[in-house]
C-alpha cells in the first residue's frame, strides 16, 4: 500500500499569506499530495511564562512569532483545490468555543466537498489559555472531551442538543451538515491522552522523534485499544517538522529531519518502516518565500517516491 504525504501549509511570518497559500496549495495537490495542513500558535509572549512545550528554560522559536490563523488558512487552500484533504494539526481545541468551532469546521467540509480532517489537542501553553479568554488550563482534557460531543452532535441529524458542563444547546435546527462524517484525530502521546483517542476519536497524530519512539508509542497505543475493546482502526497522520538546510547536516547531534533533502528523505523512509500510511511534511520553517516552498516540496515529494515511501 502507498504510503501517502501531506504538506504543512506556509503559515509564518516569512510568507504572504494571500497569495502564497493558494499557490502552494495548488502546487501541491499538482505534484501529488494528498492532504494540506495546517497548525495552530495564536501569540508569541515576551517574555514567557513557560517554556516550549511546558519545559522550563526552553525558548519558543523564533518562527513562531506570526502564525496565521489555520481555519482562514485552510479555508483559502479550500478555494484554491479540489481533490486534498484539508486537515488541521492541530487546532488546540479548548481555545474555542465548542459550537461555533462545530459550525465552522461542518461548513468547511461542506464547502470542500468532504476533505475535512480535525486534528485536535489541548496545546501547553499558559499565556494562550489567558489570552483566549478560555477555560482554566486545568480543565484542558475535560473541555476537549466536551468539544468533541458537541462536534458529533452539531455534525449529526437535527434537531441537535447536547447538555454538558460547558455547552448546552437546546433542540435546534443547525446546518449546515458536514459532506460526509470528519473524522477527528487526536494529537496524544501519554496514557491518559491515549484512553480519550481509544474512547472517543478515529485517528492519532503523532510527531515523528525517531523510528524507535514511533513505533513503541503505536505499539503500547494499539495494546491500549484491545485492553478497552476497540475494534474499529485507528487512522495515524505522523507530523514531521522538518528543517531542510542547503547541505548536509554533518554533526553527531542531527535531529531526526533535520539536514539536506537526501537526509529528510532517508528519515522517512525509516519511520514509514514503523507502519503509518500518511506523512504530514511541515517544510515551511526553514523556506524563505512561498515559490521556495514550493521547490523543495516537489524536491522532497520525488526522493521519497523513488525511494519507495
Amino acid at each position: 500500500m502507498t504510503i501517502r504525504l501531506g504538506l504543512g501549509l506556509p503559515q509564518m511570518r516569512q510568507y504572504d499569506i494571500g497569495r502564497d497559500v493558494p499557490e502552494v496549495a495548488r502546487a501541491a495537490e499538482r505534484i501529488g499530495y494528498e492532504s494540506l495542513w495546517v497548525f495552530e500558535r495564536i501569540l508569541f509572549p515576551v517574555p514567557a511564562r513557560q517554556g516550549l512545550y511546558g519545559v522550563d528554560g526552553l525558548p519558543w522559536p523564533d518562527r513562531y512569532r506570526s502564525v496565521a490563523d489555520p481555519l482562514v488558512t485552510l479555508t483559502l487552500a479550500a478555494a484554491a483545490t479540489e481533490r486534498a484533504r484539508l486537515g488541521t494539526s492541530v487546532l488546540v481545541a479548548p481555545l474555542h468555543v465548542p459550537f461555533q468551532l462545530a459550525r465552522t469546521l461542518a461548513t468547511l467540509d461542506a464547502a470542500s466537498g468532504g476533505r475535512v480532517v480535525a486534528g485536535l489537542g489541548t496545546g501547553w501553553s499558559h499565556d494562550e489559555y489567558a489570552a483566549a479568554s478560555a477555560r482554566p488550563f486545568a480543565e484542558r482534557g475535560r473541555v476537549l472531551e466536551e468539544l468533541m460531543d458537541v462536534c458529533r452532535a452539531v455534525w449529526g441529524p437535527d434537531p441537535v442538543s447536547h447538555v454538558g458542563p460547558t455547552t448546552t444547546i437546546a433542540p435546534s435546527v443547525v446546518g449546515p451538515k458536514p459532506a460526509r462524517p470528519v473524522p477527528i484525530l487526536l494529537a496524544a502521546g501519554n496514557r491518559r491522552s491515549w484512553s480519550r483517542l481509544v474512547d472517543k476519536a478515529d485517528g492519532w497524530l503523532p510527531v515523528a522523534m525517531g523510528p524507535g519512539q514511533l513505533a513503541s508509542q503505536w505499539r503500547e497505543l494499539r495494546e491500549l485499544a484491545e485492553e478497552r475493546g476497540r475494534t474499529a482502526p485507528i487512522e495515524v497522520v505522523v507530523r514531521v517538522n522538518a528543517d531542510v538546510l542547503k547541505g548536509t547536516y554533518e554533526g553527531a547531534d542531527r535531529r531526526p529531519f533535520q539536514g539536506s533533502t537526501d537526509q529528510i528523505v532517508e528519515d522517512l523512509v525509516a519511520h514509514a518502516e514503523t507502519g503509518p500510511r500518511e506523512f504530514l511534511l511541515d517544510l515551511q520553517s526553514t523556506a524563505r518565500d512561498g515559490g521556495e516552498l514550493v521547490d523543495v516540496a516537489a524536491e522532497v515529494y520525488e526522493k521519497a517516491r523513488s525511494a519507495g515511501v
